[in-house]
């Protein structure tokens, strides 16, 4: 029964997030929040939103130097195709500079055609850029 709630709050969730712009905030929180709503979402374009290039440490691709928007976008796709979301969960939200942040997410999912449960920390990097937070970097430890 909670799937069935969860994929009906869901349902819209796409183009809830494409709605506000895309990828960032005025404030880090907000940033993490939309990052968070667009992963559970398995939106990687809602995620990546207007960064110009992201840098990827993701399961299935070889740590990498800045890719390009719509390359970003598809690995991330991939890479949300593999597994259902348990949970996710913002466990740090810190500002190292005042033009760089960072986000820590703890995962909890189940890689599709399996019943294991696994965990796996994200991190997201951050930039500001013209007074928004732009994602620049993710990285997983899983």
């Amino acid at each position: 029964m909670k799937w069935h709630l969860l994929a009906l709050a869901l349902s819209g969730a796409p183009a809830a997030l494409a709605a506000q712009g895309g990828g960032g905030g005025k404030t880090l929180e907000e940033a993490a929040n939309h990052a968070r709503r667009a992963w559970i979402a398995h939106d990687p374009q809602a995620l990546v939103g207007q960064s110009a290039s992201i840098v990827l440490q993701i399961p299935g691709a070889d740590p990498s130097s800045p890719l390009g928007r719509s390359q970003a976008v598809a690995l991330l796709q991939r890479h949300f195709q593999s597994a259902g979301n348990e949970d996710l969960t913002i466990t740090a939200v810190r500002e190292m500079e005042t033009d760089r942040g960072f986000v820590e997410l703890e995962r909890r999912y189940v890689v599709r055609g399996t019943t294991d449960a696994r965990r796996e920390t994200v991190f997201l990097g951050f930039r500001r850029v013209s007074g928004q937070w732009r994602l620049v970097e993710v990285r997983s430890t899983s």
